[in-house]
């Protein structure tokens, strides 16, 4: 079972319930796919064993043989060739490796050439289970690809896996979820959160994953939401009430479940409620 986590937004708790799902659990690793900013390695006090570098292609061209035709400038639709008076431009940082320039060049002056772009990092938590997380590196557009190596990685590893995914729904989120075989969507019961949070069921929907949602700092007095998942017949199976206690608890870096026994009692009942035990999207 590849379990993704995910949200509509920052903020709405999805590192807070995917960590305490991996700490009840213990047999199932987490993989923090946030390469952006990634924040599981704090609550787990991970412990690394391997780091290991992401690297990607970039087009590099032969200003000998280049004839300045700009067919590489006119192909590319990442403006990562910029064909100038005297030679091409690239910007690295823009390429999407897909080869295509160097198919188009008339004089074969496009080579490729690799670069680092972050690294993978397999670590052991305080309570010794296994974790993973991605790191991009300052300056880079796009972690993409080391989610896609970081997911296939760890897939190859291990059977079940928690999936933590970078929140809203930009090509590094689809990248993480789009081989899970369920995800739980977090939410808070605010205007932002159902706002985002449709964004991310529309997402869901058309990717044919089935979901269920948590809603974190539960409020009753916040109709709309539920009235919303009502209306689409989506499947609650969490209501995690704010307190400060946890809020507290989280700003210090720990695994609530750990120190709260009402906040396990919640993680618990999300966890029983979870087809576990399946093992593709199809078995769902």
């Amino acid at each position: 079972m590849k379990l993704a986590i995910l949200s509509g937004k920052g903020g709405t708790g999805k590192t807070t319930v995917s960590t305490n799902i991996a700490y009840l659990l213990k047999t199932f690793p987490l993989v923090d796919t946030d390469v952006e900013e990634p924040n599981g390695h704090i609550f787990m006090k991970a412990v690394s064993s391997e780091d290991r570098p992401v690297k990607k292609a970039f087009p590099v061209v032969d200003e000998n043989t280049c004839t300045l035709c700009g067919k590489c400038g006119d192909f590319c639709r990442f403006n990562t060739l910029l064909p100038a008076k005297n030679n091409v431009i690239v910007y690295k940082e823009m390429c999407h490796d897909c080869g295509g320039c160097e198919i188009v060049c008339p004089t074969n002056s496009i080579s490729y050439s690799e670069r680092e772009i972050g690294k993978i990092t397999e670590a052991k938590t305080y309570f010794d289970s296994d974790f993973y997380y991605g790191t991009m590196n300052v300056g880079e557009l796009s972690g993409v690809r080391i989610i896609e190596n970081l997911v296939e990685e760890v897939s190859s590893k291990h059977e079940n896996i928690i999936i933590d995914c970078p929140p809203g729904t930009s090509c590094a989120t689809v990248a993480a979820v789009e081989n899970a075989d369920r995800a739980l969507l977090v939410t808070e019961a605010t205007p932002f959160g159902l706002s985002d949070m449709k964004m991310v069921v529309d997402m869901l929907e058309e990717m044919k994953i089935p979901f269920d949602v948590v809603i974190n700092k539960y409020d009753e007095a916040y109709e709309e939401l539920e009235n919303y998942l009502e209306e689409k017949s989506i499947n609650i199976i969490g209501r995690i009430p704010f307190k400060k206690e946890y809020a507290m608890m989280y700003s210090e870096g720990k695994v609530i479940s750990e120190f709260s026994e009402d906040f396990k009692k919640e993680v618990e009942k999300i966890i029983t409620s979870l087809p576990l035990g399946r093992g593709s999207r199809n078995d769902s």
